[in-house]
């Protein structure tokens, strides 16, 4: 009763000021809510690349705020690490409450507003869903496979039409639903080479029917609209790699570029950035993620400083360049027969020692962020796995966020795994920038001596276990 009455009252009080502005235009919105365990106390309302507002949140952890020089379409608002898109229409008084323990999922929208942007958080978790079955269907045929999408479009076009009919929309949020939709299936086909070795690629690409990627004309690359827009990001990303790929094989004979580990595919993929993408926003957003991963599969320091130079060459961004630089130095720091640098780290009962503390004899160590949640929970229960199959070895994981210890207690008691060698750092930013943790897959092997010997591997490799059993056979 008292939830209900929570969110009552801020309808009620949205309802009074909506009643109050008739005499007003139309250059504004309203957005309010409530966030049950929050992380800090501001939101952050973002549009077009730029920070609209801090807003901070009462004592109540609700807040309530009006858009002035309003503009009809995409925003997005930040809480911690985490965010969501919506759609605001003139004059709209749209209420979230959320749980930051299951931020999306808990997520749910009233108010003025509501019913299209409570469609519009379905098909971003449906799309997540989408992603998981296009992995199953490119063994498949091109043919079959093109079959397979075009049945879930037609699926999505369908759910969309229902709700169009029992409900009055934009065409502002019509265009949105659609291009979200188009841009899922675009990139599904894009991932579609990305599934087996070289030789067998080649093969592909000279199966694949003449407008198999027909809709390319179509394509804009730089929409800053869609710049958080999941299936868009998605397509972006695939779209270049796809390019980049079919380029690689013309002027390359490396079989490493599915691991991300040729220098030679990663120039491609820069390449196909710089030329395809003008938008400065997510121009840059691409260069620095290709070039982030690249830095932290190397261990060749001239291919590092190659890859360098050619992202510094590429980007006009003076902040990307110099964390760039800093993650650059930082894994050069990290190389096999180094020792790990000095961190202070924390258990859950709030105990503080050295990272290296931890390390008595052969020990591997993982990480994990409640950003990552699918991560999390493949990640710890892969872990199990492995501490009962080498039991001579110590198996920690180190939650790098920088926020809500008890989150983390929560997500490791509600999933059952409750360990001894669980912790998390006392300043998770310089840390994670000290040991250069990305991807969020990144695990550490150290000998006994408290040395480094694998800096960059991980969990999931297929020859992890086989790099694991050489060390104790030594």
């Amino acid at each position: 009763m008292r939830v209900l009455f929570s969110i009552l009252s801020i309808v009620l009080t949205i309802s009074s000021c909506k009643n109050n502005a008739h005499s007003e235009s139309d250059d504004f919105a309203y957005i309010g809510g409530e966030i049950i365990n929050p992380i800090e106390n501001t939101i952050i309302l973002e549009s077009k690349n730029k920070t609209i507002d801090t807003i901070k949140l009462d004592g109540r952890n609700r807040f309530f705020y009006k858009i002035d020089n309003f503009y009809p379409g995409v925003y997005t608002f930040r809480h911690g690490s985490e965010y969501q898109m919506i759609m605001l229409e003139p004059n709209d008084s749209l209420l979230f409450r959320l749980n930051t323990f299951d931020f999306d999922e808990s997520l749910v929208y009233t108010g003025r507003g509501a019913r299209q942007n409570n469609f519009l958080l379905n098909e971003f978790l449906e799309n997540k869903k989408t992603e998981q079955a296009v992995r199953k269907f490119r063994s498949l045929s091109p043919e079959q496979f093109t079959s397979k999408l075009d049945s879930i479009k037609q699926s999505q076009i369908a759910q969309y039409n229902k709700f169009k009919k029992k409900n009055d929309v934009s065409d502002a949020f019509e265009n949105l639903i659609l291009q979200h939709i188009n841009y899922s299936y675009y990139a599904s086909k894009e991932t579609y080479p990305f599934r087996s070795d070289r030789n067998q690629i080649e093969q592909i690409f000279k199966t694949l029917p003449k407008d198999f990627y027909a809709y390319r004309n179509d394509i804009d690359y730089n929409n800053a609209k869609l710049k958080d827009f999941i299936a868009y990001k998605w397509f972006l990303k695939s779209n270049v790699s796809n390019l980049a790929l079919n380029e690689h094989m013309d002027h390359c004979s490396e079989d490493d570029f599915k691991k991300g580990r040729s220098l030679c595919f990663n120039l491609d993929r820069l390449k196909q950035i710089d030329s395809l993408i003008s938008d400065k926003g997510l121009k840059e957003e691409l260069l620095y993620h290709y070039t982030v991963k690249f830095l932290s599969l190397s261990d060749d320091t001239e291919e590092t400083n190659t890859i360098l130079k050619n992202y510094l060459a590429k980007t006009e961004n003076d902040k990307g360049k110099k964390m760039i630089i800093n993650f650059a130095e930082a894994v050069s720091k990290l190389n096999a027969g180094n020792s790990l640098p000095n961190l202070d780290i924390v258990d859950y009962k709030n105990n503080s020692k050295d990272l290296s503390d931890l390390v008595n004899g052969t020990t591997v160590i993982t990480f994990w962020s409640n950003t990552y949640y699918d991560h999390f929970k493949s990640s710890h229960h892969k872990l199990n796995r492995l501490k009962l199959k080498y039991p001579e070895v110590t198996f920690v994981s180190i939650n790098i966020d920088t926020y809500n210890v008890n989150k983390a207690k929560r997500a490791l008691q509600s999933n059952g795994f409750v360990s001894g060698n669980e912790y998390f750092f006392k300043s998770p930013k310089l840390a994670t920038e000290a040991l250069a943790i990305h991807p969020m897959t990144k695990t550490f092997i150290i000998n006994k001596n408290k040395k480094i010997v694998n800096g960059n591997t991980n969990i999931f490799y297929g020859k992890f276990e086989e790099q694991l059993v050489g060390l104790l056979k030594r």
